[in-house]
């Protein structure tokens, strides 16, 4: 993030943790005070979150697609330019390591990753580049900026400002102009709510911000995100995605192509899917008060499960859990470290086998 991207947004009532201060970089608003609102806003109208400390790489070369195919869990040889598809990377045992979007262009595809996560991947990804591979890997993340637009108005402010003949040829994202900005528009909010995700030069990230803002979108910040995570259930690294877990238990069907060919962590993923073994599965929990995260979750006198997610909203406190299968039903009366709660649905995930 560039200071003028900051100025920016604390012009619009951005409040920042006191760790980044000196670290423009590092960290999107904490707050626009204007929490209640802003949620509000995901549901009924638009709203604007700062996602430019997501992780954007580039990989280019001839062998990409056949590179990235064999990497993650979805199948990238039916993909065309324009197109794109989430996939996680997953370890040789099925673990999970990130939920990445990714977008297939001419020449190129462009990873959206989880903040923090552009380091790691391309350790990984370089790992498993050989002699004669034809892959080039870079880092965008600094020299980029990227805004999700999230509730059902956003294609309204989108076409707005101009954008409505890309859109209405896209049917993953398109390159075009945002009032005379070039950004790259993605369909998807990051969330399984309506929306957008728009990336462009980190130069226009300002203006951008700006113009995005005083076209009606009400600013929303990582807190606001936080809450909409978790009651939508999207897993998030070091909380539901470690290597404690693997992208069926954690819900992540659409991101898995199971009639694809080899890929790192198939074997493991192809067993779970024939034998239906997945023993755990992601649910909301509303709780009567927070939890410490790693709190065990009961049924009765029986452990089911552990707390990965918390976090206190005006409506009392909301986390994530995964749940011994054979238990999980939603509805289900719980205690989370002693303290009563109960199982509810996640918009994100899915919980029913596929047919291959």
């Amino acid at each position: 993030m560039t200071q003028t991207l900051r100025d920016t947004q604390q012009a619009c009532g951005a409040h920042f943790s006191a760790a980044s201060l000196d670290e423009p970089t590092a960290s999107a608003p904490i707050s626009f005070g204007n929490d209640e609102a802003a949620l509000r806003a995901a549901k009924e109208t638009v709203a604007l979150c700062d996602r430019t400390h997501w992780g954007r790489i580039q990989v280019k070369g001839a062998d990409r697609i056949r590179f990235l195919h064999n990497q993650t869990t979805n199948n990238f040889t039916r993909l065309q330019p324009g197109q794109g598809c989430d996939t996680v990377f997953v370890t040789s045992t099925g673990r999970t390591i990130d939920l990445v979007s990714a977008y297939i262009l001419e020449d190129s595809v462009l990873l959206f990753t989880s903040p923090g996560y552009s380091k790691r991947l391309l350790e990984w990804m370089d790992r498993f580049i050989f002699f004669a591979d034809q892959v080039e890997l870079s880092d965008l993340t600094d020299q980029t900026a990227a805004f999700s637009l999230v509730g059902p108005s956003s294609r309204a402010l989108l076409e707005q400002l101009g954008a409505g003949d890309g859109l209405a040829n896209s049917s993953s994202h398109v390159l075009t102009h945002l009032d005379g900005i070039e950004v790259r528009i993605a369909v998807g909010s990051g969330l399984a709510i309506a929306g957008y995700t728009l990336m462009t030069d980190m130069h226009h990230a300002a203006d951008l911000w700006q113009r995005l803002f005083t076209a009606g979108a009400t600013p929303l910040g990582e807190t606001a995100w936080e809450q909409l995570r978790i009651r939508q259930g999207r897993p998030r690294p070091e909380h539901e995605l470690t290597e404690d877990f693997n992208p069926l238990e954690a819900g992540l069907w659409q991101t898995i192509a199971l009639d694809k060919g080899c890929y790192i962590g198939q074997e493991t993923i192809a067993r779970l899917h024939t034998y239906r073994g997945v023993k755990q599965q992601l649910f909301g929990v509303e709780l009567s008060k927070p939890a410490e995260v790693g709190s065990l979750v009961t049924a009765g006198d029986e452990k089911i499960g552990k707390l990965t997610s918390c976090i206190q909203t005006e409506q009392g406190s909301i986390g994530l859990a995964y749940i011994r299968s054979k238990a999980a039903q939603p509805g289900l009366a719980v205690q989370v470290a002693g303290e009563p709660g109960e199982l509810v649905e996640l918009p994100f995930v899915t919980h029913t086998y596929p047919s291959a």
